[in-house]
């Protein structure tokens, strides 16, 4: 199987970012001929780290919060101007989305200080900001999404 078959069997399967790619297919082929492929494949649009941070985002929505998503799509070396209009999108449904994963996994406003460290630490977790975490938990409903 040559380089860009492979390139080609990695993309059909799912999205990835073009460092991603260029990671997995380094054991395969000298870097040169790797970098070369993955602007061929950029310029034939059969590659796009946009549309990778797109996917991305959806397969996270409502399970992760826009710091964990800007954190995954740096971590797979996606350029901030590629995913800012991506971010912008998760950190508008930020509130919305962590108060229906609160809901689902406690359903009530925490009885003591080490249950509200336990909802918030679980919030945190999943990459919520510090503002939205202590909204939900508070259960302030009498607010709008920033």
């Amino acid at each position: 199987m040559n380089l860009r078959e492979r390139a080609l069997a990695l993309l059909a399967r799912r999205e990835h970012s073009s460092a991603e790619l260029a990671r997995k297919l380094a054991p395969h082929a000298p870097a040169a001929d790797i970098a070369a492929l993955v602007e061929t494949l950029r310029s034939e649009n059969l590659l796009s780290d946009a549309r990778y941070a797109e996917a991305l985002a959806r397969a996270r929505d409502g399970r992760h919060g826009s710091l964990r998503l800007r954190a995954d799509l740096r971590a797979q070396g996606v350029p901030q101007d590629q995913c800012d209009a991506v971010l912008a999108t998760a950190r508008a449904r930020d509130l919305e989305a962590a108060r229906a994963l609160w809901q689902r996994k406690f359903g009530c406003v925490p009885a003591d200080a080490a249950d509200r460290t336990r909802q918030m630490r679980f919030l945190a977790a999943r990459g919520y900001p510090a503002e939205v975490i202590r909204r939900v938990v508070a259960g302030a409903d009498d607010f709008d999404a920033d």
